[in-house]
């Protein structure tokens, strides 16, 4: 027995997929009535009558490579009806409850043990860490209601956009990372954030998404029977967003050459603020480091065998040391494979180098940090899961000069 697939709307109305050519639609109503929409209709299988008759009957005299492709276009066409049928009927998501809680919506983790493909989520958790502020991560990929990520909740309240964050952090829980600077160290701040975030951004947005989309793809996390398709379809798509705001922009005009001079006179200005200091205005950290640091954390961490990584690993190298000295002192769990020992202090020890993965869904928190059964775990901010110090005086400046001198 043949049988039919179609749509059956709530009304009286089914769409036949299994049909030639087009949807044969047939409907108990007045001729002059528009076609029902199909808002939750229900995928149904039905007999057809007859031996001779049905589909191939009313592919007539077809040659067999028309039929076939026919019918698996129908067969298509149902398969893409149930999806979305699925798609319509997920349950409504369970409100999160944000009361005095940071619930953080960013991108999932990549694969390759960086914390985010993203600058700015990047920066933004990084922050979170650095004012000891409790957080909940939620990588469910929902936008903004200004289509922006990262973005937070907080009592309910929605925030989005990293700048806008941080002052609503600020105003609501009296935090301050830049309490210690002057006015002009807060306006040069405030101009080293505009370069990083309206400038280098795009040159290295271009070498992630552009130039070096092949091994970027390889770092997206995607799961599922055809995950290898949708991050090939994700990252290209990504890759022409990536050149037409570049384009709109007005840096994605100028060819590639150009593109990285600007980029390599964007990392000797922040090599030469930086110089020999701990963080980029002093001594102690502030909130410029949380962007610096996101975005830089790119090129060190996933941008293999480009200019940006060949820079910052070599003659930038001040740049490097800056990126350990902060992933060791608020990430501690964050350790990369392909480590460069001279950024290891001379008493660490292959015990010593024994890292937990990244914390997704639980909440976290610099001074205090939970284990997979809940139990509270104590740490400093300056020793990792081991208790070995992670003070900056670990991977400053003088350990690189001895071990270049040694050469």
């Amino acid at each position: 027995m043949l049988w039919g697939v179609g749509l059956a709307a709530p009304r009286s109305c089914v769409a036949d997929l299994s049909r030639n050519r087009s949807l044969a639609l047939a409907w108990g109503a007045a001729p002059e009535e528009p076609p029902p929409a199909f808002y939750g209709a229900e995928l149904v299988a039905f007999p057809l009558s007859g031996s001779g008759g049905g589909t191939m009957a009313a592919l007539g005299s077809d040659s067999w490579w028309k039929k076939t492709l026919y019918l698996t276009g129908g067969a298509l066409l149902a398969a893409a009806a149930y999806l979305l049928h699925e798609l319509l009927a997920i349950r409504k998501e369970e409100e999160l409850d944000s009361k005095d809680a940071i619930i953080l919506h960013q991108f999932s983790r990549p694969r390759n043990g960086v914390p985010s493909l993203s600058p700015f989520c990047l920066k933004m958790e990084t922050y979170l860490r650095m004012a000891d502020l409790p957080y909940q991560n939620y990588f469910d990929g929902k936008l903004s209601p200004q289509g922006k990520m990262p973005w937070i909740e907080y009592n309910h309240k929605k925030v989005s956009g990293t700048e806008f964050i941080i002052d609503f952090l600020e105003e609501k829980l009296g935090v301050n990372l830049n309490k210690h600077l002057g006015p002009h160290e807060r306006a040069v701040s405030r101009a080293v954030t505009k370069m990083v975030e309206e400038h280098l951004y795009w040159t290295l947005a271009y070498c992630q998404w552009v130039e070096n989309l092949h091994e970027t793809q390889k770092m997206v996390s995607l799961f599922g029977p055809f995950s290898d398709l949708l991050k090939w379809i994700f990252c290209h798509l990504t890759k022409g967003i990536v050149k037409r705001e570049m384009y709109g922009h007005g840096i994605g005009r100028f060819s590639e050459e150009e593109m990285y001079t600007l980029m390599e006179k964007d990392m000797r200005t922040l090599a030469g603020l930086l110089g020999d200091k701990k963080y980029i205005m002093g001594s102690t950290v502030s909130t410029v480091d949380a962007t610096v640091f996101g975005h830089l954390a790119q090129a060190m961490w996933t941008l293999p065998g480009t200019r940006p990584e060949r820079l910052i690993k070599g003659e930038l190298i001040n740049l490097a040391m800056y990126c350990e000295r902060i992933r060791r002192k608020f990430w501690p769990e964050w350790h990369h494979d392909d480590d460069n020992t001279l950024y290891e202090s001379e008493e660490s020890s292959e015990a010593s180098k024994t890292y937990s993965p990244l914390q997704d869904f639980s909440f976290y928190s610099r001074t205090e940090t939970f284990d997979e059964e809940g139990n509270s775990i104590s740490q400093t901010p300056d020793t990792d899961y081991t208790g070995h110090s992670l003070f900056d005086s670990d991977v400053d400046m003088d350990e690189y000069r001895d071990h270049e001198q040694c050469k």
